[in-house]
Order: structure tokens, then C-alpha cells, then sequence
């Protein structure tokens, strides 16, 4: 590549965003206390300059009630669970049904549709700038400060660089398979991913490109462990070609994300997580890192080095499952069980040495 043409960040230090708007309409709200809607905001990003748009935002359970932000991957969005207004399961269903950490008749819970997610960006998207926008929408709810934030995977990321940026906008972080900096070899994963894509699209196919990417991520949010006992049976001839057993998953796993997702989004914010960076000892708030032992993208050295930087301001809890990088979504009652244990820990410094060794 011609260094010429690398592009650099417009600005790499925390700044405020340019501005926020009022709301598009009227927000959906229901006697449940689901309020939905939009807010139309002009956001300075690192890399694309100045941009109009439209936040997405679902928040649920009662006015008064502390708010805890929930972000996940690169493909969730701002409906975690089903409600009084969307019936439909979220990509977080069983994390907030009755009697959980998250329930909603303790706590509001408030999520957002990424920077980008729409398709309407086509240029690099910082994490930096997704901690912007959830600031914008902060105060366009007049949201003075979250009582907590959970992330799963990129909305780890996401949650890092608003503890750096922001830190008096949140009292506590939890980070589950998610770090300050992207692994190489996960980078690389990635990379791969994006040439499917872009090899679609020289062939106008840019669904089956997204797919296959697709499919080629799965391998990565699992592990060998959970594909042995799944999948272990001999292959088949279908045509006069060899099919092993995992091809039904990974094929209908491609199918259902291409039918929800656009190539220009997902090539975006899997961009996103590559350019991710964040110096622990910038972290301003307490922070609980959830490692997951055989995660491929997430390797527990990079936990810990995530909290050796922390410098007595994190706690690390380590999960043992077979789903990988995954867990968060899978391993619903031992996910809870930790966030019950982190999200309001008592004190506000945790050093790092009662961190080590606690597994669940």
C-alpha cells in the first residue's frame, strides 16, 4: 500500500462532539416505561469528518430508576430484550428477564443502535467515536450519569474509550471479552473476513461475501471444543462433492446474519475494532474485566494486561465455557451470577491482586 493514501485520524485526544439535536418525533413510550425513539446529532469523528446522524436509542424500566447502558457486538443493537413496545426477542434476551441483574423493574436499561450500523457511513468508524455518540445521547435524555455499563465484546470497547473520554458519565464499567487493544491474530481473523466481502462484491454478490464472512467469524466466536461434540460425525457426498457435518450451522448462521445486516456496516465496524486503542492508565472509573478461557479473539494474556495497566482500578473474573468468545451470550445464568457480583461492587478501587484467581 502507498503510505500516501493511509489516511490518519483527524484528531486522536478526547474532545467534545460538535452538537445534538432535539428528537426526530416524539419518543414510543408505553404505561411500561419502554421508551424508544431517535435523535438526530452532528458527531467531529477521527476519520470522517463531521457527520449527521441519527441515534437510535431503546431505554426500559422506571424513570427513577438507576440506568445501566448495555452494548454488545458489532452486530447488536438497541433492542436487548422483548418489552411492552417490541415483543420480539433481543439479542440479549435471557440477560434481562425477571429476578436478573438487569431486570428492568429494578433498573433502566438503555441501549443504542452503533455509529454506522444503518450502512450510511462508508468510511472508517473509531470507537472513540461510538463513546461520542453515547455522550451526545446521554444528554439529549438528560442522563447526567450512568450507574453502570456493561459491554460485551465491541461494546467493551466502546465502554473503555467512554471511561477515558468521559469518565464522569459512568460509575462502573464491565467489560466481557473485550480489552484495549485488538490481538493480532484476531486483527488477522478480521482481515480475512473482509477480503470474503470485498471478493463478493467484485462478483456483485455482495450477500454471499457477507456470509461467508460470516461463517468464517463463527469459527472464531467458538472453540474446538463445543465443534467436537456438536459436529462430530462422518461427512457426506451431496452431488459429487464432500459435506462435513458443520456446514448446515455455518451456512444458515451466514443466511440469518446477511437477511439483518449490511456488507458496508459490518466491513465498518469490523474496521472499528481494528483501529481500537486505548491506554489503560487513562481508564477513569472502576472497571470490571469477564475473561473467557479458549476465547480466540480475546486471549486471557490481554486481560491481564488490561489490568496490570488498570493499576488497581480493575478486577479480573475469568469464565471457563466452550462457547468461546461467545459465553456472554450463551452462559446466560453464570454471566448473570458475575454481573450481580460486579456491576455494584462496593468499592470503588479494587486492586488488582484480589482480581486474579476468581473464576466462575
Amino acid at each position: 500500500m502507498n503510505l500516501a493514501e493511509c489516511s490518519h485520524p483527524v484528531s486522536s485526544a478526547p474532545r467534545a462532539a460538535t452538537t445534538w439535536s432535539v428528537p426526530l418525533s416524539p419518543p414510543h413510550a408505553s404505561s411500561d416505561g419502554v421508551q424508544r425513539g431517535s435523535i438526530d446529532a452532528v458527531l467531529r469523528t477521527r476519520y470522517a469528518g463531521t457527520r449527521k446522524l441519527r441515534l437510535n436509542y431503546e431505554l426500559v424500566g422506571a424513570a427513577t430508576a438507576p440506568v445501566v447502558l448495555v452494548a454488545g457486538g458489532i452486530s447488536a443493537h438497541r433492542h436487548v430484550a422483548a418489552n411492552a413496545v417490541d415483543a420480539s426477542a433481543g439479542w440479549a434476551q435471557g440477560l434481562l428477564d425477571a429476578g436478573r441483574t438487569l431486570d428492568p423493574a429494578k433498573l433502566r436499561i438503555l441501549a443504542f443502535d452503533y455509529v454506522g450500523a444503518d450502512g450510511s457511513i462508508d468510511a472508517p468508524i473509531d470507537t472513540a467515536d461510538q463513546a461520542e455518540a453515547v455522550a451526545l445521547l446521554l444528554d439529549a435524555l438528560g442522563i447526567n450519569v450512568l450507574a453502570g455499563y456493561v459491554g460485551y465484546s465491541y461494546g467493551a470497547l466502546v465502554g473503555l474509550q467512554l471511561a477515558v473520554r468521559h469518565p464522569q458519565r459512568l460509575r462502573k464499567l464491565v467489560a466481557v471479552s473485550g480489552v484495549h487493544r485488538p490481538h493480532p491474530y484476531a486483527a488477522a481473523w478480521r482481515a480475512l473476513q473482509r477480503k470474503a466481502v470485498a471478493l463478493g462484491r467484485l462478483q456483485c454478490a455482495d450477500e454471499q461475501g457477507l456470509s461467508l464472512a460470516r461463517q468464517f467469524a463463527m469459527l472464531s466466536y467458538r472453540t474446538p471444543e463445543e465443534f467436537a461434540e456438536r459436529f462430530d460425525a462422518a461427512p457426506e457426498v451431496c452431488n459429487g462433492q464432500v459435506r462435513v457435518a458443520a456446514e448446515d450451522y455455518l451456512d444458515a448462521a451466514g443466511a440469518k446474519f446477511v437477511a439483518r445486516v449490511s456488507a458496508t456496516a459490518w466491513l465498518r465496524l469490523s474496521e472499528s475494532i481494528d483501529l481500537h486503542r486505548v491506554d489503560p492508565a487513562q481508564v477513569g472509573v472502576p472497571v470490571s474485566v469477564i475473561a473467557v478461557e479458549g476465547d480466540r479473539l480475546v486471549p486471557m494474556d490481554d486481560a491481564v494486561a488490561l489490568i496490570e495497566g488498570l493499576a488497581g482500578r480493575g478486577r479480573l473474573r475469568v469464565l471457563r465455557s466452550p462457547y468461546g468468545h461467545d459465553a456472554f451470550l450463551k452462559e446466560t445464568d453464570r454471566i448473570n451470577a458475575l454481573l450481580a457480583s460486579e456491576l455494584f461492587a462496593g468499592s470503588a478501587t479494587i486492586t488488582s491482586a484480589s482480581a486474579f484467581g476468581a473464576s466462575a
